[in-house]
């Protein structure tokens, strides 16, 4: 709970005594102040956990306690909550002026004031010019007033899109919550100078396709033009844009732009790991926020939130990030919301996303940015390597080497679409799961499932594992199978391989590590009956998946090869 907050409540309660009957609303004020600011924060008290619940459905709630929850009200809100006749107090809100502005592009690269939009969109494109082969500045949409939502994607080759687990940073869905858009802009300068020169962070950079969105709602930051002065946590049509995903168990609500656009970008991504940045409090949030049960990774997720928690406490000071389970919580247990990204992530796209909460103070002082970044940046390294652990594989038809569109079960574990999914186009899955001994089930259309018995992870490493799955129906003739000879196998670099019945003419040779990674790729032209040559000494000692496609047909056959260089 904010500072702020606190003095309001301590007001609040002084002058309501006992009961609401003595507080006289202001509904004129209100209104003009929702007409004036765009939102009005009220402070109204609660009897219990059910009133808070009650309250989610309709209204925005910036955050909660045990007698009293503080609402954001918006032009789509107000006139409702005034007919419902509650007892309220008014929050007085200061406007944000120009002071916290930074005076140039270069004076905003010192990462302690805000940028003007133009500055952020010339920063987000200087990123991309500087650090070409790091960093690729892209669009999820463009918000409801024409404003680009700009994300970056950084990795070791960012204009190709590698088999690496991906993973995506987002801040300020809530347009006044400002401290995580500075710190995303910061995060990204950081890996992009860094690259080559911290062990950390070129590790990061080389094994993960990392993307960036600072700023996911411009519209509410920027609502009275290029600099950021009375910011709003809703959208330009007065929709809180953290309220307003696929939820089954919310309201009905109308789908916004940003939203509709976010969605998309995020299930085409199919994102390992994500974070969604905001302020308000000092706390990080995980799954579910709408269910009072725990999700089947829930030791998972208090986990990777009590190291990013447990991190910042040793490089802040007493009392930063304390609140709740000394900063960590699930959000049912904090309070309720619906329609929010982050289950929208656990349950609609099988992935896992955690909430961080940076600020007790949701506009952040210009002059605590520096702090907020040192408290918290190697909480964020951190984070993005979980997604470099747990279980991955690739799932493919064991005759043609064809990739499936698996579905990768935990037996006795997974409820609540936990479960993982394999990318439809190269069949690899991760599976972030807390440490322990799992049978894995998987499941395609059109196949016999298939079980892996015994999977052993090992906290801070990757279990690789590679499913071949047997159709159901008309399976090939098992005594051709298109499983290509390797020999020697294991080799010291030149490997001859003799490919399958049907595999001649021009194909397209893939080489993987057993983390997914595409190693090499090369156009070869194979002869029917005849040997080919194939020279991996670059690669040293190891296993690797080499994939075969014929580039006329698309037929494909893959195996392991073993190279063990002297």
């Amino acid at each position: 709970m904010s500072r702020n907050l606190l003095i309001t409540v301590v007001l609040f309660l002084l002058a309501a005594g006992r009961g609401h009957s003595q507080i006289i609303a202001d509904n004129s004020k209100l209104l003009k102040t929702v007409a004036e600011r765009g939102q009005a924060e009220l402070v109204v008290e609660i009897s219990g956990i059910e009133d808070i619940r009650g309250l989610s459905v309709d209204y925005s709630i910036r955050t909660a306690g045990e007698k009293e929850v503080s609402l954001l009200l918006s032009p789509l809100t107000v006139e409702r909550f005034i007919s419902e006749g509650r007892s309220y107090l008014l929050k007085e809100e200061p406007v944000v002026k120009g002071e916290m502005t930074a005076v140039s592009m270069a004076k905003a690269m010192e990462w302690n004031t805000y940028p003007t939009f133009s500055q952020y969109d010339s920063i987000m494109h200087t990123f991309a010019s500087l650090y070409p082969s790091l960093c690729r500045l892209d669009t999820i949409g463009m918000s409801i007033n024409g404003k680009p939502v700009l994300v970056l994607k950084i990795s070791d080759n960012c204009q190709v899109d590698e088999q690496e687990p991906e993973v995506f940073y987002s801040s300020t869905i809530h347009g006044d919550e400002t401290a995580g858009f500075i710190l995303m802009l910061r995060l990204a300068d950081y890996l992009l100078r860094n690259y080559g020169i911290d062990n950390r962070v070129t590790r990061l950079v080389d094994n993960l396709e990392i993307w960036i969105n600072p700023l996911a709602n411009p519209d509410g930051t920027y609502r009275n033009g290029d600099e950021i002065t009375s910011p709003v946590r809703f959208n330009a049509s007065g929709y809180d844009l953290n309220r307003n995903f696929p939820d089954p168990a919310g309201p009905s609500v109308t789908r916004q732009k940003e939203t509709i656009d976010m969605m998309r970008f995020m299930s085409e991504r199919r994102f390992v790991i994500s974070a969604n940045l905001h302020s308000g409090a000092e706390v990080i949030n995980y799954p579910w926020d709408r269910w009072s049960f725990e999700h089947a990774d829930d030791d998972w997720f208090y986990t990777v939130s009590r190291e990013w928690a447990d991190t910042v406490h040793l490089h802040a000071p007493a009392g930063y990030m304390d609140f709740l389970d000394n900063g960590v919580t699930r959000g049912y247990d904090w309070y309720s919301i619906f329609g929010g990204r982050q289950d929208y992530v656990a349950y609609n796209l099988h992935g896992r996303e955690i909430t961080v909460e940076l600020d007790d103070d949701h506009i952040t002082p210009a002059s605590r940015l520096d702090d907020l970044w040192e408290y918290n940046y190697r909480s964020m390294l951190g984070y993005l390597e979980n997604a470099l652990y747990g279980i991955r594989g690739m799932v493919s038809d064991k005759y043609t080497g064809k990739p499936l569109p698996a579905l990768v079960f935990i037996e006795g574990h997974d409820k609540d679409n936990s479960h993982a999914l394999c990318d439809t186009a190269s069949g690899i899955f991760t599976r972030l799961i807390s440490d322990g001994i799992y049978d894995l089930s998987i499941s395609a259309a059109g196949y016999r499932d298939t079980v892996i018995r015994n999977i052993n992870v090992v906290k801070g490493q990757q279990t690789y594992v590679n499913i071949e799955m047997e159709q159901l129906v008309s399976p090939p003739d098992p005594e051709k199978p298109l499983v290509p000879l390797f020999y020697p196998n294991p080799g010291r670099g030149e490997i001859n391989v003799l490919l399958p019945e049907g595999l001649e003419g021009s194909l397209d040779v893939r080489v993987f590590g057993l983390s997914g990674k595409l190693l090499l790729s090369s156009v070869l032209e194979a002869v029917e009956g005849q040997v080919l040559k194939l020279d991996l000494s670059r690669l040293g000692n190891g296993e690797y998946i080499v994939l075969f496609k014929s580039l006329s047909t698309g037929r494909s056959a893959a195996g392991k090869v073993v190279i063990t260089l002297l």
